[in-house]
Order: C-alpha cells, then structure tokens, then sequence
C-alpha cells in the first residue's frame, strides 16, 4: 500500500513538474511574444519621432517648394496654383449672392444676403441635394443639367427678405473642388475626376462652361462670378470676418492650404499685376515630399498600395482619411509578429480602412481608467470579444503617436507658410497680426490633434512672435466664402462705388 502511495506521488509530482514547465515556457513564450510587442511599438514611436529640429527642417523644405512651385508649373511637388482671386471680401459687401458647392455625392446650394460691415450676413439659406450615382459615371450634359435644374428650383424659392434689385443679374460662386486648371477666376478646364465620378468627356472642359450652358438650357439666368476651390473659400470666409487672415488649411478626410501673396514674388505670373497687389494662392499641400518627412515601413507599404503611388505624401500621413489605417497596419504587424489579439489574427483586421479616423480619435480621447472606450472600440469593429489593460494601453500609445506626428508635421506646414511670408519671426516694430483660418473635421472633432497642432505651432514660433499669430475656426468657411467671392468680385461693384 505504501508502495503504491509513494509511486502516485511520485507520478503526481512528475505531472505537477511538467505542468509547472509548460506554464513557465509558455509564460516564456508570452512574454516573448509581449517583449515583441513592445519592441515594434518602441521602433514605431522612433521612426514617428518630431522633434523641433526636424519641424524645422519640413518647414524649410516647405518653403523652399513654394519658392520653386510659385517660379514655373511644374517646378516643385506643389502645385502652387494660382486662384485669380485678387479681391478678397472686406465686410462692405451688399446684396444678394447665390453659392454652389460640389465636392462629392452631395452638392449644397446657398444664398446670402450681405448687409455690409453693419449687418455682415443678414440671412443665409441653404439646401442639399444627393446626385443619383448614376450621374456620376453617365454623360456630362446629365450631370450638369441636373445641377442647373436644383440651382433653378432653389431659386424659384427665393422669399421676399432676399430682393435682387431691379435689372440686375443673380451672382454665384461656385466651389468646385476637383483638380482643375484654372485659367481666370471664372473658367477652369477639369483636370481628373475624383471621389467616384468618371465622366469622361467632361476631362478636359471647362467646368463653368459647362455650367453655363445647362443654365441656359433650364431658362436659369445666373452669371458665374467666380469658380472657387474650398480651401481658397476658407480663406475668403475668414477674411471676410477678420482682416489679419493670411492663409487657411483645411485638415479633414483630405488636406490642403491657400494664402495670400504678394503678387510681384509670383515669378510664374505673366498677366498685369492686380490692384491689390496681391493673389490667392492654393497650394495644393498634400502633394508636398520632402527627405526630412518621418516616415516608416507602414506610410511606404500603405502609399504602395494606394490609388496614387508616390503622390500626396503629406496628405498620408497628416489627413483624417489616413491616421486610422496607419493605426490598423501597425495593429496587423503586432497581431501576426506577435499574437497581439492571441493565436488567431482578427479576420476584420485585415480589411483595410475599417479602423477610421473618427474611432482613432474616440479611442485616443478615452480618460477612464480602465480605457473602456478602447475595449469596445475592439469589441465594435474588430470582433475582439476582450482586451487587457496592458493592450488597451498600447492602442492608446500608438493612437497618440500617429496624431502627434500628423499634428506636429501640420504645424511644420503652416510655419513654412508664415516663414514665406516673413511672419515667422518677432519684429521690433509693432508686429503684424497673422490669422490662420481652419476648417475640417479632423481639426474640429479631433481635439488631441488640434490641441497639440497649436501647441507644436506656438514652440516653432517661441513665445515673442507667436503673440501675433492666432488659429482660429472657420467653420463652413468653404460654402459661404464661394458667394463672398461672387460678391468681391461682382460686376456691379464699379456701379456702386461710383
């Protein structure tokens, strides 16, 4: 009996042992597995790294392509693009102004009414309409009939309180915000379609042209008086409301910046030198490249495999389109080097863009301690049923590593800017006040984001001359800056001052 006893325990013991050995392998394994873990989040913050130094250098590159991009086309990745817009509003503008902006599958028709300086915007309507899809890939004269028709109907709605006097004709801007080449501040040929239009025959043609012609067609009798791309829109609204803006940037799904220059340093401007002296100019800033960019293994594998190799680099990495699934491919590379989420890699974490940038920034914002927002977050989008503190504590680091950089990098971009126009630095005499107009969801709703731009923008500046430069919002700055413009540039301005 003793025999028997002894040789269990010694049989219990041998199991206990080898149990006692598999949890230590395996707590070997897991934690190699975790040390894997932490070792691609350590490189990933590396290679993210914004230091002032580096801001510095983006910022000089930055302008250095607007030198290059303002000098000839297609002498610098900017595009530099001249808007023909010399005449921003003031705040006297009078009358009654119409706006049509079309930038996507929905389009908005506006009217305002200014009273000047006293009254500003005295009333403003408003009214959207969704373009059936197959107008967005049908024939060219469908489409814009069915814009003209919307614009004539919105028009037949016009109350009593909006009153066009008498013999004068209705005035539009109109924001299009396609690539197009724009050739006055009422023409522009369309260079390409984006955001799923393909209308062939429309390439090549001048948008407000074709605008016109449907207007004529449905008996609308409306002039175009300026064709407008958003973010130059942006900096009209904000003008319109404080005369120290200089420059606007949009940071939403995409990213772009306009400003004012002067117009003699426009070296690739042949045409006589405008009254003000001055011209809008759209960047078109998302393109910008530059060797001092951070970038890592995920930007390179991500713009590879995008529509548009090679193209867009800034906007890759600082837009709202994109933070989100830089999060989701650094995720993927934890899940399968490092069985981040366990033995089994999400299946949802392999489609791409299915982490956006609104949950990035919903995760990101998350101040409970146990980051509950994180967890179901996880739960909601990856199928992950439960999460650790320890690894809901990783997602909250890289969420804030992706957001520095875009904000900081943001910030490096609007420095160039104010570098370009000498108001970068504190003077001895009284400084000049420069304004920044924003507008984006990406600026508005993500508030780390915002907060950190403005904070990194303020430390490239330092403490002296960053007292005169202020960011403000511009909200919806693109619809009303569209018949602001029609209004700064009404035919019937040279009638009322005289």
């Amino acid at each position: 009996m003793g025999k028997v006893a002894v040789g269990a325990t010694v049989v219990c013991t041998a199991a206990v042992c080898a149990v006692a050995v598999l949890v230590v392998r395996r707590r070997m394994q897991s934690s190699g597995k975790w040390g894997r873990v932490l070792a691609i989040l350590k490189a990933f913050e590396e290679d993210c790294a914004t230091p002032i130094s580096k801001l510095r250098q983006v910022a000089d590159a930055m302008t250095v392509e607007m030198h290059a991009g303002l000098a000839s086309d297609g002498g610098s990745k900017l595009k530099m693009l001249i808007s023909y817009v010399d005449n921003l509003p003031s705040g006297d503008e009078k009358g009654l102004f119409y706006a049509l902006d079309l930038g996507g599958t929905n389009f908005r028709v506006m009217r305002v009414l200014l009273g000047g300086k006293q009254d500003r915007v005295v009333k403003q309507e408003f009214e959207e309409v969704s373009i059936p899809p197959h107008l967005m890939t049908g024939g060219s004269d469908e489409l814009y009939n069915f814009i003209a028709e919307a614009l004539a109907k919105f028009v037949a709605t016009e109350g009593e309180d909006f009153h066009l006097p008498e013999g004068r004709q209705r005035e539009l801007g109109f924001t299009f915000s396609f690539p197009v080449k724009q050739t006055s501040l009422s023409s522009g040929t369309l260079i390409k379609w984006t955001k799923g239009f393909s209308i062939e025959e429309a390439v090549g043609q001048d948008v407000v042209g074709a605008l016109n012609k449907a207007m004529e067609r449905v008996g609308l009798d409306m002039r175009i008086a300026a064709l407008v791309n958003d973010t130059v829109g942006t900096l009209a609204g904000g003008r319109y409301y404080n005369p120290d803006v200089a420059a606007a940037v949009i940071l939403g799904t995409g990213t772009n910046a306009a400003y004012v220059e002067r117009a003699q340093s426009i070296p690739k401007w042949h045409g006589l030198l405008p009254k003000s002296g001055e011209m809008v100019i759209n960047m078109e800033w998302g393109n910008f490249r530059s060797s001092h960019l951070p970038l890592t293994e995920f930007d390179h594998t991500l713009d590879f495999e995008s529509l548009n190799p090679g193209e867009q680099i800034l906007e890759k990495i600082i837009s709202g389109m994109y933070l989100g699934e830089i999060l989701r491919r650094v995720l993927l590379k934890m899940a399968e080097e490092a069985a981040f989420f366990g033995d089994t890699v999400p299946s949802k974490l392999r489609i791409p863009f299915i982490i956006r940038t609104p949950h990035m920034s919903a995760m990101h914002n998350d101040t409970s301690s146990d980051l509950k927002i994180v967890a179901s977050k996880m739960k909601d989008i990856l199928e992950v049923p439960s999460t650790s503190l320890k690894m809901r504590k990783v997602v909250m680091s890289l969420c804030n590593i992706i957001a520095t950089r875009g904000a900081r990098l943001s910030a490096a971009g609007i420095y160039g800017i104010l570098k370009k126009l000498g108001r970068d630095t504190a003077k001895d005499e009284e400084m000049q006040k420069s304004v920044i107009a924003m507008d984006g969801g990406l600026f508005e709703h993500y508030t780390q984001f915002s907060e950190c731009m403005e904070s990194s923008l303020k430390e490239l500046l330092g403490d002296e001359a960053s007292g005169s430069i202020e960011v403000i919002h511009s909200n919806d700055g693109s619809g009303i800056g569209a018949a602001l413009l029609a209004a700064s540039h009404s035919q019937y301005l040279e009638v009322e001052d005289s």
